[in-house]
């Protein structure tokens, strides 16, 4: 019989020495009743009150390939601390011809075993509630007693041996000044490049982020607020802001947010690492800048030229060059014969013929056949200790091959022709007016552009996928009203 090991720690608390006595027990489990392992399944620092475990999910998905005929935990409370979990998924191995074995926990296969089990399964549930409602009170004290609940703490204070907060004198002047800038006009991005100029870490020892500096203006603990589920302790922690800047901060984060953001020149540049630029090669990066009148350009700039390195290659305004790169990648999606030729490729892709396989097949024929001429002699009365030892060798063979066999078809899924037709189709029906979706279509179809003075030249992400559009044609339908200028004036 073929088994699975599935192996889990359910907090960083614990360690990797966890998950290696987990998978030496099993494995010696498996060892002394001749089940033969094919796979390991691992999960770590995830709590098994939740189901949404990647490696857990993935077992169970793979337990449909037939692959596998158990699936072999420490303790059934690997599998999972939740009644309703564990029948459901139970349910699904068994309908999958799966049985879930416990390396540690001898259950029997009448009803008293599956009362056995439930009783199992029912303390691990209460285990992990009970659990639960421990850390919660606990956590729930800390916060009221001024503690820390986990973490490294917060950036402008230290923690002492009983983790109480405490202002630190050289950080907490960086807190209060970022404070101060931000209501006086600077941007987060600005906040952000002058603690870094100043050589300020974080409190991992790295440098500040946008989302670290963001995260630092609506921190509550500055005002001396902790809070811990519906649990607010206010002047909880010596404070480093004045709750009436604090206050100021807050409206105008909210007031900035509702205006068009500033932030979304440096990330909303759909073509950023496939663009090249057709002189020298380098890639072409989005740039912005507001105009006298308040208006945001947005444009493409080779990394070279930005860098004043020789390059002449000329700014692109970023939505006249997306546009016409996704309407040029619409019309190959539309193209029946290319979706066709694409399919046909992911196919012939999928379809290569995995070497190992055969040879794997081929000498688990020749084990097989070899056993059974060892069984043929035995009958014919020849039993020798070499017969005997030539037959448990030709066995374990055996037992090797199924293995890697099983494991090479686990390697690699099978998808059908049908499922990737149906997904390849689907772009047909997208909305290029949204961002998230005219990405997925770039992202899946371009493997590169090159862009020239006066033509671009796009790569598709399929053999002689490759087409030439020039600016002749594209200030045509500027003319008609649908495009812009290249030779773009920088803001």
């Amino acid at each position: 019989m073929t088994a699975v090991i599935y192996a889990r720690y359910s907090s960083d608390n614990q360690r990797e020495e966890s998950i290696e006595g987990q998978i030496r027990e099993c494995t010696a489990y498996a060892e002394k009743n001749d089940i033969t392992i094919v796979k390991h399944y691992i999960d770590r620092a995830i709590s098994a009150k939740t189901d949404n475990r990647p490696q857990f999910q993935q077992m169970i998905k793979d337990s449909d390939k037939k692959l596998f005929d158990i699936v072999l935990v420490w303790k059934l409370d690997r599998f999972a601390r939740n009644r309703y979990d564990s029948a459901r998924y139970k349910t699904q191995l068994k309908k999958n011809g799966v049985k879930l074995m416990s390396a540690t926990e001898i259950i029997s296969e009448g009803p008293e075993g599956i009362i056995l089990e439930s009783v199992l399964e029912g303390y691990a549930e209460y285990y992990s509630a009970d659990l639960a409602e421990k850390v919660v009170r606990g956590q729930t004290e800390n916060i009221l007693k001024g503690r820390c609940n986990g973490g490294r703490g917060t950036f402008g204070y230290t923690l002492d041996s009983e983790r109480k907060f405490h202002i630190d004198p050289l950080a907490s002047p960086f807190v209060l000044e970022s404070f101060t800038k931000y209501r006086d006009g600077l941007t987060m991005k600005e906040i952000r490049d002058w603690l870094n100029e100043n050589g300020i870490k974080n409190p991992v020892g790295g440098e500040f982020t946008y989302n670290s500096v963001e995260h630092m203006l609506k921190n509550r603990r500055y005002i001396g607020e902790l809070k811990f589920r519906d649990v607010v302790v206010p002047d909880a922690i010596p404070p480093i802001v004045p709750l009436e800047l604090f206050d100021d901060v807050q409206e105008k984060i909210a007031k900035n947010k509702k205006a068009p953001a500033r932030r979304k020149a440096e990330d909303d540049y759909l073509l950023t690492t496939k663009l090249h630029c057709g002189c020298c090669g380098a890639l072409m990066f989005g740039e912005s800048g507001t105009s006298r009148t308040g208006e945001v350009h947005r444009y493409y700039k080779c990394a070279t030229a930005k860098k004043k390195k020789g390059c002449k290659k000329k700014t692109v305004r970023k939505q006249w060059l997306e546009d016409l790169v996704v309407n040029q990648t619409m019309q190959l999606v539309k193209d029946d014969a290319a979706m066709e030729s694409i399919i046909a490729k992911v196919m012939e892709l999928q379809n290569k013929e995995n070497t190992n396989i055969p040879l794997y097949e081929k000498q688990l024929r020749d084990a097989e056949s070899g056993i059974q001429n060892m069984l043929n002699a035995i009958q014919a009365g020849i039993l020798t200790s070499s017969t005997k030892e030539r037959l448990e060798q030709l066995e374990e063979t055996k037992r090797e091959l199924e293995a890697r066999i099983a494991e090479e078809k686990l390697a690699k899924p099978k998808v059908t022709e049908e499922f990737i037709r149906f997904w390849l189709l689907r772009f047909r029906k997208l909305n290029m007016n949204q961002k998230d979706q005219r990405q997925a279509l770039v992202d899946t179809f371009i493997n590169s552009i090159y862009l020239y003075d006066d033509k671009v030249l796009i790569t598709f992400n399929y053999k002689e996928g490759t087409q030439t559009v020039t600016f002749g044609e594209a200030t045509e339908v500027a003319s008609e009203g649908n495009g812009s200028d290249l030779d773009c004036i920088p803001a």
